[in-house]
């Protein structure tokens, strides 16, 4: 799973950086409003719209637009779309299996985008139920490493119910059941332990090694995907070495 997991939060650290900025801003914030929109929009009795608040916070959108999303969804502010959670499956290059969630007003529009992606692609779009069975949904805490050890983090979350604790190189990854992603969440701060995300997540059962070639092509493939402003989140079961990473350049 590291391999996935590094790939990922480098990804989206570069996202922050380049061009792609807009539509990662865009992402935190339609998530914010369907958090505030199924369990309302106070934070503190709503841990989906809290853990939302945070990460877009941390990824440095402005708290303006935070807080009209927050009302917009909540209903506290005119205006916000009728968003809908859409899963998709399909396979990238290489056999690998592909989970695709959309928030989107336009179910037409994102089933189109997501098919397109996919074809060009080298990939196909796969019947219901014949992917998602390898996935696992779980709670997926980040944590920035800054003087911490593995140990640190370990203690402070295995009372709360954390499964495993992974080295990411920069960070660690908490990985939990899905129920017990608050419980965590909230040892680590009460441990005095800074984190970058808390969000459910699939994690695959069993991962796909990929070579060069076969790295290149499935991010490419999930490149495309996560260019459509309907595609929110995309999971794969693939697997890259720290040496296949370094050549690919992620």
């Amino acid at each position: 799973m590291s391999g996935h997991s590094k790939w990922a939060t480098t990804k989206h650290k570069k996202a922050v950086l380049d061009s792609k900025r807009g539509k990662l801003f865009a992402k935190l914030i339609k998530n914010i409003e369907v958090a505030a929109r199924t369990g309302g929009p106070d934070p503190d009795g709503n841990p989906t719209l809290y853990d939302a608040i945070v990460k877009a916070r941390k990824n440095s959108v402005p708290i303006d637009n935070i807080e009209r999303a927050r009302k917009r969804g909540g209903g506290l502010e005119a205006g916000g779309a009728d968003y809908q959670t859409i899963m998709y499956e399909g396979y990238a290059p290489g056999g690998v299996a592909v989970l695709i969630e959309c928030l989107t007003d336009n179910r037409n529009r994102a089933a189109s985008e997501v098919r397109v992606a996919l074809t060009r692609n080298g990939g196909s779009l796969a019947d219901p139920g014949s992917v998602s069975y390898m996935f696992n949904r779980k709670g997926v805490v980040i944590v920035p490493k800054g003087s911490l050890t593995e140990d640190d983090v370990l203690m402070a979350v295995v009372d709360a119910g954390a499964e495993e604790v992974n080295d990411l190189g920069e960070s660690f990854e908490v990985i939990c059941e899905a129920s017990d992603l608050v419980p965590v969440r909230k040892a680590l701060q009460d441990a005095g332990i800074d984190y970058e995300s808390a969000e459910m997540s699939f994690i695959p059962t069993l991962n796909v090694p990929l070579d060069e070639e076969g790295a290149r092509k499935v991010f490419k493939l999930i490149d495309a995907l996560e260019d459509s402003d309907d595609v929110q989140n995309v999971w794969a079961n693939f697997d890259v070495s720290d040496e296949v990473m370094e050549k690919v350049g992620a």
